[in-house]
């Protein structure tokens, strides 16, 4: 079943070129307020001659001698210039000009996806001309924003455009690389989902086809690398930190779209003033709500940051703590001066061998047997432990508090192996990023696997705390290897007299797997050497 499942999305990945594209492009003509005019049917001509479509609000009131501030708003994957009416009407009530664009390849805008590559930071550029030719705009006050595409676009227009100030990013990407093939591990369902997606209400370009399918079939992969760094905003941060341009990011812990270790490494190189919100849920549903004008947190925080670094007015926005993080089953919300987390330490558990009828054990000293020892397992079949049902789980998780369950001891002792904590005698509470080092052999040169946390509780019942895959694809079989594999990053308290287990496997409906052949994977277990699970946790 694992195998006819991985060989239909291949298949189907691979024939999307064949697919008719259609760009769905939408004509609305919006009504004017006492507070704002609106034109809803602006075309901006790029520097290669692509005409982008645009709306615009503009302010009634008069305009400060120097202009009004700006802000520009970059269209989410399959949506258009019309994604954010409702903030930009809320922006235009405080006096700002608001330009919302559809980015090339979507809507009524021509040419092809540009992925923020080069064509995309010159639409910006061709905006920005735009706005100060046809505009009473303060050019020393425009700010840039978007969700999810639009977020990328964002923070690679701040770094290639100079006369952008600020940029709000939310549901951001920084790598291409770790949103598609993070620890050489297809994203699957994901990015089988954007380019099927973007395929048939778009114009996507060749290449984001065929670099998916290198990764997803594992060819041609340095090929594919070095595309995913051209596209990539991470690759242009260090021209933020130059000019000292300021950046408010906003990302949800659930998102298996784009996993929020992606955005905490870009956050992390950042010098400039800065602020990160993670909320909880699945991409983009911490902030999506907003765009109805909803009270969100994420959008008062964009509206505080904007007011603050455009308006010069005293939002108080820098003055609390930068970095805050929902936690999880909770309502919550966790502060912290700055990522990497100062206040954390880390708490390692040493893996102990299973049993014939035991689970293996997570102990707090080293696992020292008489003699080696190794337990194996197999791929070919789900061993039970799950990320649960793509999209629907997180969002469950994110804004229900339900998280997705598993009852440990059925969990496939062929297909995976457990390895869990005595109970706990004290609250754990887990902020930032797990990750293990663990000693295997494997009888393939190719192989995966899927390491779950979850928190136990008296009945064997486990809740799903995070996950996270590695791949190998070039490994000598049967030659013990130490493997470092990093989990997504969580904020979770794990109850006192609960366990904490770690459940691994090799196979998971979110990632595609680097063989459909068999294969065995031995856990090792000798005095000489140890494997661990390292658990990030504050007092």
């Amino acid at each position: 079943m694992q195998a006819l499942r991985v060989f239909v999305a291949v298949l189907f990945t691979m024939t999307l070129s064949t697919l008719t594209q259609a760009n769905i492009c939408l004509s609305i003509d919006l009504p004017n307020s006492h507070q704002y005019t609106i034109d809803s049917n602006i075309e901006i001509i790029s520097s290669d001659g692509v005409t982008l479509a645009a709306n615009i609000f503009t302010p009634t009131t008069a305009p400060s001698p120097d202009g009004y501030p700006a802000i520009i708003f970059v269209n989410s994957w399959m949506l258009d210039e019309h994604e954010y009416l409702i903030q930009a009407s809320q922006f235009a009530k405080k006096g700002y000009i608001v330009l919302s664009y559809t980015s090339r390849g979507w809507g009524c805008s021509g040419g092809e996806i540009g992925m923020s590559g080069p064509t995309d930071t010159a639409d910006i550029t061709a905006i920005v001309d735009w706005l100060e030719a046809k505009t009473d705009t303060d050019m020393n006050n425009i700010g840039i924003s978007g969700m999810s595409y639009g977020a990328g676009l964002s923070l690679a227009g701040l770094a290639l455009e100079p006369r952008l100030k600020t940029a709000v990013a939310m549901s951001a990407w920084g790598s291409v690389e770790q949103i598609l093939y993070a620890q050489e591990t297809p994203h699957l369902f994901w990015g089988a989902f954007l380019v099927a997606s973007g395929t048939l209400t778009a114009t996507i370009p060749p290449a984001i086809i065929e670099n998916f399918t290198n990764m997803v079939s594992h060819k041609n992969i340095d090929s594919a690398i070095k595309w995913t760094k051209a596209i990539s905003p991470i690759n242009s941060i260090d021209l933020i930190n130059e000019r000292n341009a300021p950046v408010y990011i906003a990302n949800n812990f659930g998102d298996n779209m784009f996993p929020i270790n992606d955005i905490l490494t870009y956050y992390s190189q950042l010098t400039v003033p800065k602020r990160l919100d993670i909320n909880q849920g699945m991409h983009a549903s911490g902030e999506v709500i907003g765009l109805l004008g909803v009270p969100n947190y994420t959008w008062d925080n964009a509206h505080d940051w904007f007011d603050y670094w455009l308006k010069g007015e005293a939002t108080g926005i820098m003055d609390r703590p930068s970095v805050t993080m929902e936690r999880d089953l909770s309502t919550e919300r966790d502060e912290f001066s700055n990522w990497p987390i100062p206040e954390t330490e880390t708490k390692t558990f040493y893996f102990g061998a299973r049993g014939l009828l035991k689970n293996g054990k997570l102990r707090e000293t080293p696992y020292k047997p008489w003699w080696p020892k190794i337990n194996t397992i197999f791929s070919g079949l789900d061993s039970g432990a799950s990320t649960g049902i793509p999209i629907l789980s997180a969002f469950i998780d994110g804004h229900l508090k339900t998280p997705v369950f598993q009852s440990i001891p059925l969990i496939n002792r062929v297909n995976g192996i457990v390895f869990q904590t005595s109970k706990l005698d004290d609250t754990l509470k887990i902020r930032g990023i797990p990750s293990l080092k663990i000693n295997i052999t494997p009888s393939s040169s190719k192989m995966q696997l899927i390491g779950y946390l979850y928190d136990v509780d008296a009945f064997g019942i486990g809740k799903l705390i995070t996950h996270g895959p590695i791949s190998l694809h070039d490994t000598a079989p049967w030659q013990r290897i130490e493997l470092d594999m990093t989990l997504v990053a969580t904020s979770y308290d794990v109850p006192k007299g609960h366990r904490l287990a770690i459940a691994l496997d090799t196979f998971d409906t979110l990632y595609g797997v680097p063989t459909l052949t068999p294969y065995s994977i031995g856990f090792n277990y000798s005095r000489k050497y140890q494997s661990v699970l390292n658990i990030p946790i504050i007092d």
